[in-house]
């Protein structure tokens, strides 16, 4: 598969560990609302809560260590998570700056500061992925009958134990200077304060359409060049303790997305219904109701945004705007609030007793205002262009309806160019992720007909199906039911 198909698997596979985060974020928040001044010191329960959270931000790079490895590995075996937890801290280990002084034969305060950070999410992430490919490559082999013991998924932690110092050594020389450079990145990004988070904003939403946001938002939401937004973030009083976190600014990188994904999207909702035709406003209300829901309460945009990303991509690079105006906007007035899942009401509700929320109540004030822009911006653009959003134009053949999902995923496999060119079937929340020998033969307009919002080619080999919330996944087992 080509380098940007697999970074994509990579991004898939980041959902694993980051689904940890609403726990963390749940935990935190009511432990905040328990001991709203003491934070912990005041209330038993409150510390509890705070410190089970804690305990999941604080391990966020082990976590993505095992997550990556399990999500990257073909059958979604628990030895590949495994073979990750041993990589991780055989390298966390070699690396620690005791050892570091000890391995290089000087004193512990000559170690360089990269290593006091060895333990960090993108380390992390390069762990996983290469966890991943061993046990893809050696879970199956034999070993001859004396080290039988040792063969299949008993090998796997061996050989990335082995990795794991092997990369140790390489780390040792270069990871001072990747440190060194992601430091200066990060300290770049930081310098443009809130034009950097709307620049951000951008271009999260604009990777969305070929599902790369999840490689973009580690560098803002965690610990790779620095920034640690979302950790810092939940982490509340004890960040603001330890000095990683500044009132006013630890939640720039996520405050503006809570007008988008509350009240913008919604807002693009009510216009895309009144703009559909009078004999599909039924249809299109109970679609377009369960989008805005989703995005509203959830902060789950996935199935909203496909709906008019493909067949209306004047109005999606319209929504990538707003969204960058939005973070500037939240940035440079410093209403800030955070998130453990994403911007929705729950996260938002979540979030309001956190000392590091600052003047939260005016995101909604602002999601008020983009709910109007949003709205007329959409209804404008749909009418004055004719753009097919759901609901306009829609003939009666078009609405093919395969409500069986045996029926569906065999019709699938079909236009997709049949069973002999699927090679590898994923998903992830909205869309199938399929390794495929051709990408050029699956029919598109077919697919449509189907119900799919989009169909995206990575390359010869890449092909991505937007499905949609709920459908996706079983559309997803019986497809690997079927080609097993």
């Amino acid at each position: 598969m080509n380098i940007f198909g697999y970074l994509q698997k990579v991004g898939k596979a980041l959902m694993v560990p980051v689904a940890t985060l609403p726990a963390a974020a749940i935990l935190m928040g009511i432990g905040y609302w328990v001991d709203p001044v003491g934070w912990g010191s005041e209330s038993v329960i409150a510390a509890l809560l705070i410190k089970s959270g804690a305990a999941i931000i604080d391990n966020m790079a082990l976590l993505f260590a095992i997550g990556v490895s399990f999500g990257l590995s073909r059958d979604k075996n628990g030895s590949a998570a495994l073979a990750g937890f041993v990589c991780y801290m055989v390298v966390t280990t070699l690396l620690s700056p005791a050892v570091v002084a000890q391995l290089k034969s000087i004193d512990l305060e000559a170690v360089p500061a990269a290593f006091d950070k060895i333990g960090n999410q993108f380390v992390g992430i390069l762990i996983g992925i290469i966890s991943a490919e061993i046990y893809n490559r050696f879970h199956t082999v034999e070993l001859p009958k004396a080290l039988a013991f040792f063969s299949g998924k008993r090998l796997v932690p061996i050989l990335t134990s082995i990795a794991g110092i092997l990369l140790s050594v390489l780390l040792l020389v270069v990871w001072p200077v990747i440190y060194d450079a992601l430091i200066s990145f990060g300290t770049k990004l930081q310098a443009m304060d809130a034009v950097g988070a709307g620049l951000f904003g951008f271009f999260n939403r604009l990777m969305l359409t070929i599902g790369m946001h999840h490689a973009l938002y580690p560098v803002f939401w965690f610990d790779v060049v620095g920034i640690n937004d979302i950790p810092n973030f939940l982490g509340g009083a004890q960040s603001l303790a330890e000095g990683n976190a500044v009132v006013g600014k630890t939640g720039m990188y996520q405050a503006g997305f809570f007008p988008i994904m509350m009240f913008g999207l919604p807002g693009a909702a009510l216009a895309i219904y009144h703009c559909a035709d009078q004999k599909s406003k039924d249809r299109t209300f109970s679609i377009m109701l369960a989008a805005a829901m989703a995005s509203f309460f959830t902060g789950i945009t996935e199935p909203l945004e496909f709906s008019f990303m493909f067949t209306a991509p004047l109005l999606y690079v319209i929504h990538a705007v707003l969204t960058g105006i939005s973070l500037y906007i939240a940035a440079s007035m410093e209403w800030m609030a955070g998130f453990g899942f994403s911007a929705g009401f729950v996260d938002m509700v979540l979030s309001t007793q956190n000392p590091l929320a600052v003047k939260w109540y005016m995101l909604i004030v602002q999601g008020v205002v983009f709910f109007a822009i949003y709205y007329f911006m959409f209804r404008f653009a749909i009418v004055k262009f004719n753009l097919k959003t759901p609901g306009r134009g829609e003939s009666d053949e078009e609405a093919v309806n395969a409500e069986n999902i045996g029926e569906l995923t065999e019709a699938y496999i079909a236009a997709i160019g049949g069973k002999e060119n699927i090679v590898e079937v994923d998903n992830c929340i909205t869309r199938l992720r399929l390794t495929v020998k051709d990408s050029s033969i699956a029919n598109r307009d077919e697919m449509g007909k189907l119900g799919a919002a989009g169909v995206v080619p990575i390359g010869k080999e890449g092909l991505q199906v937007i499905i949609g919330l709920g459908k996706v996944d079983k559309v997803a087992a019986e497809m690997k039911r079927i080609l097993a």
